[in-house]
């Protein structure tokens, strides 16, 4: 079982989570993380890093948002790893609150 990024992080993409994974499980993405479920060890020190609630363990992803799962493993599997944290978008504010943004979900 292993940690997935979701919904809230689409277009906030805070990377706090990064600085604190002692495996660099974390791959980056132009609008969005992803969790590599194939290097995660479900530590969960990510969990309370991230500002928007995004991270959740596999068994516990929200209803609604489980293609999610699929989703962190196949991004992963060609964006590049990302170990430290930079600024998040200018517009992050502005997404933190918004709901259901898989479609602006950029690959």
């Amino acid at each position: 079982m292993a940690y997935v990024v979701t919904d809230a992080c689409v277009k906030c993409k805070y990377t706090d989570c990064v600085e604190v994974c002692p495996v660099d499980c974390f791959r980056e993405g132009p609008n969005f993380l992803a969790i590599d479920p194939d290097e995660c060890i479900d530590c969960s020190l990510c969990v309370a890093e991230c500002p928007v609630g995004a991270i959740y363990p596999e068994e516990d992803v929200p209803a609604g948002q489980e293609a999610y799962i699929q989703l962190n493993a196949e991004l992963a599997k060609t964006w590049p790893s990302i170990v430290n944290r930079i600024a998040p978008p200018a517009d992050h504010a502005d997404w933190a609150e918004v709901k259901d943004k898989l479609r602006y979900l950029e690959r």
